[in-house]
């Protein structure tokens, strides 16, 4: 048992450095890139609307979010901006873009098993997934066949209490540091920590970032209408109640632009 007060010391085979953390911190990076690119191989895109009324619900449900994403560099003047924001908000709250009018809220939406178009959107979602889900289950089962029980590094900042279960997956004992990190957890951190390279490779507009596409599957609104190009209207969604989201988010966005100030800005730098 540590004795409170002193530096607990654990002797670590240096070889672990090499045979475990680099290679699983590689893996994870090479498996990013590659479900990536796996993700842009297996993406359908989006067919267009088969009449107008369809395309101008779609893109006036888009041109909220693109508003609200664009703001600052959009070089909008407040009132330009705040009628755009009361014209779209009216028309989400009456229903005026719905493609069957205001008179058609409240209905029933179709069955999306019945759309070929909805079918394909879906099957779309089922991929992603797979390509999503089925590295990171094969990288676990690996790290657990051949890594799992060691204690690879330990971080140089003291941590309190709570996070040693989440950063001693396998091997937590009730005496040892919290600062120790096992292999198990290293992939973990690993899984949520390398957005940063994969932007860095990718660029922003990436399917490697597990958070990334998490958030995108759950606000398919997101900034440029969902990741990687998604439609902005999912299969079985209802319209009118994207329609209402949206305009609780063009509610509370304030107005705030780069030119703001720009003139005392230019003076100021001269």
């Amino acid at each position: 048992m540590a004795v409170q007060g002193t530096e607990q010391v654990i002797q670590r085979d240096p070889a672990l450095f090499l045979w475990i953390l680099l290679p699983i911190t590689i893996v994870m990076i090479l498996t990013g890139v590659l479900r990536h690119y796996a993700t842009i191989l297996l993406q359908t895109p989006p067919k267009p609307p088969a009449d107008p009324p369809t395309a101008r619900e779609r893109q006036s449900l888009m041109r909220g979010a693109t508003i609200r994403n664009n703001l600052p560099s959009s070089g909008l003047s407040t009132a330009a901006f705040q009628s755009r924001k009361d014209y779209l908000i009216d028309g989400y709250k009456k229903g005026t873009f719905l493609k069957g009018g205001p008179e058609s809220r409240g209905k029933e939406q179709a069955n999306p098993m019945s759309d070929p178009a909805a079918m394909e959107g879906m099957m779309g979602m089922m991929k992603g997934n797979m390509a999503m889900m089925i590295p990171q289950t094969l990288i676990m089962s690996w790290i657990n066949a051949f890594f799992a029980g060691f204690v690879i590094l330990k971080l140089p900042f003291p941590l309190t209490i709570r996070f040693k279960q989440m950063l001693q997956a396998g091997v937590m004992t009730r005496d040892l540091d919290v600062r120790w990190v096992s292999s198990l957890s290293w992939y973990f951190l690993c899984l949520f920590g390398l957005q940063s390279v994969f932007i860095f490779i990718l660029g922003n507009d990436n399917a490697a970032s597990q958070v990334t596409q998490q958030m995108a599957m759950s606000n398919p609104m997101g900034a440029g209408g969902g990741a990687m190009g998604a439609p902005p209207m999912q299969p079985g969604q209802d319209p009118d109640k994207l329609f209402l989201a949206e305009a609780e988010n063009l509610e509370v966005v304030e107005y705030w632009s780069v030119l703001e100030g720009v003139e005392k800005r230019l003076l100021v730098s001269n």
